[in-house]
């Protein structure tokens, strides 16, 4: 990540104009801030007492100095030429007034706030600069071209050359002017990037606050692990209990019938004979949900042939007739892992309960992310609610930092869509 310090531009003649066009609107922008920032802060706190009217000014004011502070960040990107970031608000909690008190407590809010107050006296300081000097290489450089048009008439009215005793003659005035011009021309690289530094400093150190972002990241990701154990444990105990329901009960029901004939196969091989055909039909039922039951942890084909092939068959198997449109070469795992379950899952949902004619499943990739969709013309009102069928596709996809949508009107059919983003180190 970058910081501060890190990756600044040099001073040079190909920087001048990035810093000229920095330097240059900042007076304006910095008084049209601070008249808002002193403004507000004084309007609301004279406010308060109205009905905490004053909290509804400062709210807006802290939102004026959200916008001015998201300006300053992208006028030093587009001069330094990289983002200028993170920079990570703290979002309100509760409702009502409560919700309203949590705006007030957010520190960038308050820093972006204070900024819009500090940065006009220094802003007074480096737009001066940013003009004298400009106007000094500018001007004296060109003097000879424009020399010619000053009044000479007053006797009084000494040139500077005159005045530290070069003499009064034209050449010596064009002479020391556009030295001086040469001068400040030549340093105004480095002036106008010091000048710049001042302010993309304060704007770094004050608009920027990397640590709140890292632990905003951290207690993200700490949500997303939760998310994703409670997910596995669901996974866990909705195969047990597929298990204990299904193979479980033929397995018994098997031994039973094979221990059954054991003991009438010596005196009465004929109704032996059943109990052994109705236990090969046991055997292959059990191998059969068992094979359902694996499909829906991690089926090897999966792992063997891809997340393509692996869709196929699970396409193939879903009552509804469904299209696949796949568009991916091979992925990370945890990525391919997380597109099929979202496949089935769509897949089961459509097949127990749309009542759907045409489904359609497309895993597509996208800039950086991998785009999954599963499409049908069922009867809708599909949802993430507690005891639905879709309920751990948003926990599952939380471990892999995927967003999950559903568009499910009632009657309308309904549209499952997952976003994936590939992580950078992958090379796929």
């Amino acid at each position: 990540m970058n910081t501060p310090s890190t990756d600044r531009p040099r001073a040079g003649w190909r920087q001048v104009p990035r810093d000229l066009g920095y330097l240059l609107p900042g007076l304006p922008i910095a008084i049209a801030s601070f008249t808002v920032m002193v403004t507000g802060f004084a309007l609301g706190a004279g406010l308060f007492v109205l009905a905490f009217l004053g909290l509804i000014v400062w709210i807006t004011m802290f939102a004026a100095a959200r916008g001015f502070a998201i300006a300053e960040r992208a006028r030093v990107a587009a001069m330094e030429g990289r983002p200028v970031g993170p920079a990570h608000h703290r979002s309100p909690t509760g409702s009502g007034l409560g919700r309203l008190f949590g705006y007030l407590r957010d520190p960038l809010a308050w820093r972006e706030w204070g900024f819009g107050i500090l940065i006009l006296p220094i802003r007074c300081f480096t737009w001066s600069m940013t003009i004298a000097w400009a106007a000094a290489a500018l001007g004296g450089t060109t003097y000879v071209l424009w020399e010619w048009s000053l009044p000479r008439n007053d006797a009084d009215n000494e040139t500077l050359a005159e005045l530290i005793g070069m003499g009064d003659g034209r050449l010596a005035d064009v002479a020391l002017t556009t030295t001086i011009g040469l001068v400040f021309l030549s340093t105004l690289p480095y002036v106008l990037r010091a000048l710049a530094v001042t302010e993309s400093s304060l704007v770094w150190g004050m608009l920027t606050n990397e640590t709140a972002a890292l632990r905003a990241r951290t207690d993200e990701l700490s949500r997303s692990r939760e998310a994703v154990v409670q997910a596995e444990a669901d996974t866990l105990r909705r195969v047990e209990r597929d298990i204990h329901d299904g193979p479980q009960q033929r397995l018994v029901r098997l031994t039973m019938d094979l221990e059954s004939a054991q003991r009438r196969f010596d005196e009465d091989p004929d109704t032996a004979r059943p109990l052994l055909e109705g236990a090969v039909m046991q055997t292959k039922e059990a191998l059969a949900e068992l094979r359902a039951v694996s499909r829906g942890i991690a089926p090897p084909i999966l792992t063997d042939r891809g997340l393509a092939a692996a869709l196929a068959a699970a396409t193939a198997r879903c009552p509804v007739p469904t299209t696949l449109d796949v568009a991916v070469d091979r992925l990370p795992t945890a990525l391919e892992n997380a597109a099929y379950f979202v496949v089935t899952e769509a897949l089961t949902n459509v097949a127990k309960h749309s009542d759907a004619a045409r489904c359609h499943v497309s895993v597509l990739r996208v800039g950086n992310s991998v785009h999954v969709q599963v499409t049908d013309d069922g009867r809708g009102g599909a949802h993430l609610g507690k005891g639905h069928g879709l309920a751990g596709l948003a926990d599952r996809l939380a471990g892999v930092d995927g967003r999950l949508d559903i568009a499910s009107p009632p009657g309308g059919g309904t549209t499952i869509s997952a976003d994936l983003p590939i992580p950078a180190t992958s090379t796929t």
